[in-house]
């Protein structure tokens, strides 16, 4: 055949699929609607429908990309989202090429210690094969089973698109489950257990961001079938945030939009996470991701770190208090609340500071809860503002020491000291003044001479300070500090920030 004119029922079926093929091949066809209307004036042939259908694949295979491998029946959701059904043929289609639409969620994860695993197999390249494997026919095979699409990307990276926030969330704890040699999912229809050789490599640990489920972001399918848009880039955001706070461990950071709709969803008929109480979501605050603004969770599916229950409410609390500006007190009494909260619900810690902090050697879960009291009656009683944020610096480097403790709490606690710390100079300044001002007031007998005397020595002069700071006859400290934060209000402006500049 050289036309579709010359087509007769003597033409056999392989060769108007070679035809047509041929076609295919050479790009004069790239979507299926193309196809068919140039093969109308035989359609009324019911031969052909089994050709065409070939010939689908063909184009799906070649044109598809990242969707190349979506079929109606092994992924009926996310057909129904991606493809312009034809009348005629309803397993077939063209895809869409722009998506805005709320039931489309994309997962971005990322293998740990991949690059130490090649380093360490480059002698035994069958591990590398298998690795290879596992990371594109085995992860392919457990998102089919989730009913969604994935793709290997950059070497350690896998890209993953659902139809639900049920399914992205299940697709990515079913790939961590396998990785991870462990049974979050627990879900006979999703076999996450390793077979063959895969059985012999080690542990990997995985860190993943998903987002979707919002019309107002966007994704673009190119020509060639692959994905682009903001959608994907907030994700891939999402994923390194959650590298960051867990660079050795498994952790999912997702959009607060994916926990809202995986609760919707879950309400009526549950999934195997839902059913099982297998997550906890765990609020995480407001991201930015080049000047975007991002509300994010952290999907806590670890028994060990469900502790974090216990202080959501104080977390959330302090959120607000940021939000809201309330740095004169509000900020530093819900950070020492949520501290000690923590401090409460943690398994049991005993860490040793190299230098004994308010004289105590070794720190507790006691003696931090304990630190905690101290400091926020140095900041809210005793109104010594220099002495909090030196509460607030040694509970940096104590939390810094202690296993386990939340990486997204010490973000905060390092920020928001770095603001209270940015207006001691200014204070301490004006308060000197005030204590040379009325040191007659202030010091009695011999410690006026001693305090006039020390200005020459700098080490007592410092200790009479902090006791000038104390004395009850300086009035106007609070207003002093509170104005000073109304001042600098636009440089205490606090986000916490993750990803590129």
């Amino acid at each position: 055949m050289k036309d579709i004119g010359e087509y007769t029922e003597a033409v056999s079926e392989y060769e108007l699929f070679s035809f047509l093929s041929e076609k295919i091949i050479f790009k004069e066809f790239t979507a299926f609607s193309a196809l068919k209307t140039f093969v109308l004036p035989i359609l009324k042939d019911k031969r052909i429908y089994p050709v065409i259908m070939r010939c689908f694949e063909l184009i799906k295979r070649l044109n598809w990309g990242f969707f190349s491998e979506m079929t109606a029946q092994a992924h009926r959701r996310l057909w129904r989202e991606l493809v312009i059904p034809d009348k005629n043929f309803p397993d077939a289609g063209d895809l869409k090429d722009t998506l805005q639409i709320s039931n489309l969620y994309i997962a971005m994860l990322d293998i740990h210690g991949y690059t130490k695993f090649c380093m360490d197999s480059r002698k035994n390249l069958s591990m590398m094969h298998t690795l290879d494997w596992m990371m594109n026919t085995e992860v392919r095979r457990i998102s089919t089973c989730c009913q969604a699409v994935s793709q290997r990307e950059r070497g350690d990276e896998m890209v993953v698109v659902a139809a639900s926030a049920t399914d992205a969330l299940t697709v990515t704890l079913a790939i961590m489950d396998y990785f991870g040699k462990t049974n979050v999912v627990s879900d006979p229809a999703i076999p996450t257990r390793r077979q063959g050789n895969a059985e012999a490599l080690p542990v990997f640990k995985c860190s993943a961001g998903i987002t979707g489920g919002n019309t107002q972001s966007p994704l673009i399918i190119t020509e060639k079938g692959n994905l682009a848009g903001f959608l994907l880039n907030s994700g891939a955001r999402l994923q390194t945030r959650a590298n960051e706070l867990s660079s050795k461990e498994s952790r999912i950071m997702v959009a607060k939009q994916v926990q809202m709709n995986f609760m919707k969803e879950n309400q009526t008929t549950k999934g195997p996470l839902s059913r099982n109480n297998a997550i906890y979501f765990f609020d995480t605050g407001h991201i930015e991701f080049k000047g975007v603004m991002i509300p994010t969770c952290e999907v806590v599916f670890k028994a060990e770190e469900r502790y974090k229950e216990q202080f959501s409410e104080e977390l959330i609390r302090l959120f607000g208090s940021i939000r809201e500006s309330l740095w004169e007190q509000r900020i530093y009494l819900d950070l020492m609340d949520l501290l000690a909260k923590i401090a409460f619900a943690m398994p049991p810690f005993n860490v040793t500071p190299p230098n004994p902090v308010h004289g105590m050697i070794s720190i507790t879960n006691d003696s931090f809860m304990q630190l905690c009291r101290l400091s926020t009656k140095a900041y809210s009683t005793d109104e010594d503002y220099p002495g909090a944020v030196e509460f607030l610096k040694d509970f940096i480097s104590i939390v810094e020491m202690i296993p386990g403790f939340d990486r997204l709490v010490l973000d905060y606690l390092r920020g928001i000291t770095d603001k209270y710390d940015l207006l001691l100079k200014n204070y301490e300044a004006s308060i000197e003044k005030e204590i040379d001002e009325r040191a007659i007031e202030i010091f009695q007998g011999q410690y006026l001479k001693a305090y006039q005397a020390a200005k020459n020595g700098a080490a007592v002069f410092e200790k009479l300070k902090v006791m000038g700071r104390k004395s009850p006859a300086l009035t106007k400290k609070k207003n002093l500090w509170f104005s000073l934060i109304k001042a600098h209000k636009d440089e205490m402006e606090f986000t916490l920030y993750s990803g590129k500049k």
